[in-house]
């Protein structure tokens, strides 16, 4: 009675049923559509609902322009902060042995897991003008909060961790011999850093940055209690496409939104090819 089953089965051999696998491609990318593309085209028709002059004029006029130009400004300074410190904050914790490194490490994710609307309570509270710090440091002209440097602040604390975990893999997976031989051939650290090291965690690093600059486009929730929200003066990009919507001006932040979103997603972009480009490279080898 088996034989005859199993002749059975090898004469009329079970077709697969592509069921299982459409309908796993169909709820994903419906599921994608609903979250991302319908939103997205929503934003896209609202904001050229009224032609290319319109859109123009509403992320050129002086409020957004200025809003912009400040949100650009601040994460390019920003990045360039955190991709020196993140660096060097990864190098120490994968090169060195001191006493707190896992609690270090385990600090760098913390703005991860914190609401950004904490972070910005929290320098608020460090260095507000009614606090210790911030009386002592206005005293000297030096105002952070409801002003540029508490945006920047709020940026590098919010945008830490990126460099850092981007680089950190790199280097616990480079292998030390072409230091040491350098270090024998009487190189110095710097040089040693400057030619051996720095060109194999270059491509962690460029990802880490295009990372922070995004973000950093984008934040909002430390920004908001930070800054003061002074149009021309400290009115970030987002926060402007909040005013917007309150305004009852859903094209004009649209319009932001989208020149906004353009930059994100062109980054984006070019973090998926560094990561592909540096996956052929490890293939290579």
């Amino acid at each position: 009675m088996r034989s005859a089953e199993s002749a059975l089965s090898a004469a009329h051999p079970a077709v697969p049923r592509p069921w299982g696998r459409w309908g796993l491609r169909a709820t994903a990318i419906s599921y994608l559509a609903l979250m991302i593309v319908v939103p997205l085209s929503a934003i896209v028709a609202t904001g050229f609902r009224d032609g290319l002059s319109a859109f123009w004029n509403d992320i050129t006029n002086p409020t957004a322009f200025a809003a912009l130009r400040l949100t650009l400004t601040v994460a390019v300074l920003t990045t360039v902060i955190n991709a020196v410190m993140g660096t060097l904050t990864a190098y120490a914790l994968v090169r060195y042995s001191f006493p707190g490194r896992r609690l270090l490490n385990g600090l760098v994710d913390i703005p991860f897991a914190i609401p950004t609307l904490v972070t910005g309570v929290m320098l608020v509270v460090l260095y507000g003008p009614q606090e210790t710090l911030g009386a002592w440091l206005q005293a000297r002209g030096i105002q952070v909060i409801f002003a540029t440097p508490g945006i920047v602040l709020a940026l590098l604390l919010v945008t830490y961790p990126f460099v850092i975990r981007a680089v950190q893999p790199v280097l616990l997976e480079m292998q030390k011999d072409q230091e040491e031989a350098a270090y024998t051939l009487g190189a110095s650290k710097w040089v040693t850093f400057y030619r051996i090291i720095l060109p194999t965690i270059a491509p962690g690093m460029i990802t880490g940055v295009l990372l922070t600059f995004a973000r950093a486009l984008g934040e909002f929730g430390s920004i908001v209690v930070v800054a003061g929200n002074i149009p021309g003066r400290t009115l970030t990009a987002p926060v402007h496409v909040f005013g917007q919507i309150e305004s009852q001006n859903p094209r004009g932040a649209s319009a932001l939104s989208i020149l906004l979103f353009a930059l994100s997603f062109a980054l984006m972009l070019a973090v998926d090819s560094l990561e592909r480009l540096r996956g052929g490279h490890d293939a290579a080898r």
